[in-house]
C-alpha cells in the first residue's frame, strides 16, 4: 500500500505501445524511443501517482532484441522515478514473457499482469479520500477463463470478462480502478488493429460498472467507451493512415472523492508526423507546395494524373523520404472495380463470410459437409472444444 504525495489521485494512463511495430515496411523504432522520451517528460512535469500500461506493449509475440531494449530502457527510466507502475498483457502481447521477472520488477515498483489463472494482480494506493484499489486484468478469450473456471458457463467474450469480475470481490466504499485489453461495443477503431470478424469480441460497457475508471487498452484513437470513465487512451503515434487526423495524447486521470474523476488529455508531438497529400504530380514537387512543411514525415501520395507517373514512388521519395504509400485517383481507378470490406462485415459470422467468399470464387454455395468442416476449423481457431 503506497500513498498519495498530496490530495486526490492522479494517474497517467498509457496503452498500445507495440514496441517493434513496422508501418508499411518502415521501422517505427526511432519514432517510439522519441515519443517515450516524451512521455518521461510528460510524467515528470505531472508527478503521477501512478502509470497505467494498459496492454499491446509490445507489437509482436516473440518481440525482437531492439524492442525489448527499447521497452528495458523506458521501464528503467520510470524506475529510477519511484512511480508506481501497473502494466497488462494486450492481444499483442505473450503473457508468459511480459510477466518474466515480476516479482523481481513489484520491488522497484512495478506491477505486472502474470498469466491469467483466477488470481488478478492488484494494488493499492491511499490519499486524502481514501484507498485506491489497482486490479490489473490482461487481455482474455473465452477458452482462457473457462479453463480456470470449468464449471462455469463461458462461451463469449462477454462471459468472459464478466466471470473474471464476478470474482475480484470490490469494495464497492473505496473507488476502485481496472487496467483491461478488450473492446468495448460501440467504440470507434482504426485501421491498425487486429479486426475480429463479426464483433465476437465485443462486451459490453456494463460490465465495468463496479468501477471508478477503467484504463482501456486495445483501440488506438483516444476516446470515451459508454460512459466517461470507461476510456481508450489510444496509441502514442499514429500506426495507419486512417489515424492522420488524429491528435494523440496521454491521458490524465484524477480521482477525488468517489464518484468524482477528471481527465484531461496532454497533447504528443511526434518525430515524424503520418499525413496524406493529393494533387497532381507537379503540384505535388513544387517547391511552393512543400516549402515549409516536414518533408520528413510519413506520407501518403494520392496522384490524380489521368496517366500514372514512371518511378513514381523513387521520385517523390527525392522530396519525400518517407513515402509509404503512393495512390492514384483518376478516372481509371474509379471505374475499375475493387473489393472492399463490406460494411456490415463485423456484423456477420466467420461461417457467413467464409460462405460468401466461397461462393464468390466458385459460382456456388457450399455444400453441407463443407459447412460442417469449417465449423469445426472455426471452433479450433477460436479454442473452443
Amino acid at each position: 500500500e503506497k500513498e498519495a504525495q498530496a490530495g486526490r489521485m492522479k494517474l497517467i494512463h498509457l496503452s498500445d505501445l507495440h514496441i517493434g511495430k513496422r508501418v508499411n515496411e518502415f521501422s517505427m523504432a526511432e519514432d517510439q524511443k522519441y515519443i517515450l522520451n516524451q512521455i518521461l517528460e510528460i510524467i515528470d512535469r505531472e508527478r503521477p501517482d501512478c502509470v497505467l500500461l494498459a496492454g499491446d506493449i509490445y507489437d509482436k509475440t516473440i518481440p525482437s532484441a531492439e524492442a525489448v531494449q527499447i521497452l528495458d530502457d523506458f521501464l528503467t527510466r520510470l524506475a529510477r522515478r519511484r512511480i508506481p507502475a501497473a502494466m497488462i498483457s494486450g492481444n499483442h502481447d505473450s503473457p508468459e514473457r511480459l510477466a518474466f521477472g515480476a516479482e523481481l520488477m513489484k520491488e522497484t515498483g512495478l506491477y505486472v499482469s502474470p498469466v491469467y489463472d483466477k488470481q488478478v494482480q492488484s494494488l493499492c494506493l491511499t490519499d486524502d479520500f481514501g484507498k485506491v484499489q489497482i486490479y490489473l486484468l490482461p487481455f482474455l478469450k473465452p477458452a482462457i477463463v473457462r479453463h480456470v473456471y470449468e464449471e462455469e458457463t463461458v462461451e463469449s467474450y462477454q462471459d468472459a470478462v464478466e466471470t473474471a469480475i464476478a470474482h475480484l470481490e470490490l469494495d464497492p466504499s473505496c473507488r476502485n480502478v481496472l487496467v483491461a485489453h478488450q473492446f468495448v461495443a460501440g467504440a470507434s477503431r482504426c485501421e491498425s488493429e487486429e479486426m475480429s470478424v463479426g464483433g465476437i469480441d465485443q462486451v459490453d460497457v456494463t460490465v465495468f460498472d463496479g468501477f471508478d475508471y477503467v484504463a482501456l487498452g486495445h483501440i488506438h484513437s483516444p476516446q470515451s467507451a459508454g460512459r466517461r470513465t470507461v476510456r481508450y487512451c489510444g496509441t502514442p503515434l499514429k500506426y495507419s493512415f486512417s489515424e492522420a487526423g488524429q491528435q494523440k495524447s496521454v491521458s490524465v486521470v484524477e480521482l477525488f472523492e468517489k464518484g468524482r474523476v477528471e481527465i484531461r488529455e496532454v497533447p504528443l508531438t511526434p518525430l515524424r508526423d503520418m499525413r496524406k497529400i493529393r494533387g497532381t504530380y507537379l503540384e505535388l514537387t513544387a517547391k511552393s507546395f512543400y516549402e515549409g512543411t516536414n518533408t520528413e514525415d510519413y506520407i501518403q501520395a494520392t496522384l490524380t494524373d489521368e496517366e500514372d507517373i514512371p518511378d513514381g514512388m523513387q521520385k517523390l521519395r527525392i522530396i519525400y523520404p518517407n513515402l509509404m504509400r503512393l495512390e492514384y485517383d483518376n478516372r481509371r481507378t474509379r471505374e475499375n472495380r475493387q473489393i472492399e470490406r463490406a460494411a456490415d462485415a463485423e456484423e456477420k459470422s466467420e461461417l457467413e463470410l467464409f460462405s460468401e467468399l466461397f461462393e464468390l470464387q466458385n459460382n456456388q454455395p457450399m455444400g453441407a459437409e463443407q459447412k460442417e468442416f469449417l465449423e469445426d476449423v472455426i471452433r479450433l481457431a477460436k479454442g473452443e472444444e
